[in-house]
């Protein structure tokens, strides 16, 4: 009887640990998926400011008390707003976030497109007699 409690014991201490592990990795993979509001340019996992050593608490206790990682970037999103997540949805708020610089290359092409047209359209102007007779003496080699 002793040697089952032993093993029961066992077999729970393996899966603790490695529940333990699965939160960890949980909790990497989430900050690394949340952007700091600090430093704005790098992830939870990534800043060393105070803020994102909070949040990343706030991660680790939400985990604790067994929340899915969606439902704790919905907590931060909420209380940041979309600009929190990395890879923020594609939804009315950020349409401009996701189709601006497409908007913005399309808009560069079209402008060289049509400096480029105007320019191959333009008609040079003709030359005055005093060119004109320029033009036709160093064609003949007779260059002053």
């Amino acid at each position: 009887m002793s040697r089952r409690i032993c093993l029961a014991l066992l077999w729970a201490a393996m899966l603790g640990a490695a529940a333990a592990g699965t939160i960890e990795d949980r909790e990497a993979r989430l900050s690394a998926s949340l952007r700091c509001m600090v430093c704005q340019n790098q992830t939870l996992a990534e800043s060393n400011a105070p803020l994102a050593a909070d949040m990343r608490q706030q991660i680790r206790e939400q985990l604790g008390q067994g929340r899915s990682e969606q439902q704790i970037r919905d907590y931060f999103e909420q209380r940041y707003g979309a600009f929190v997540r990395y890879d923020p949805p594609f939804g009315p708020s950020t349409w401009l976030l996701w189709l601006g610089p497409f908007v913005l290359l399309a808009a560069g092409f079209g402008a060289l497109w049509r400096v480029v047209r105007r320019h191959g359209r333009s008609e040079p102007a003709p030359l005055t007699p005093a060119e004109r007779e320029r033009a036709e003496t160093l064609l003949k080699g007779d260059a002053p």
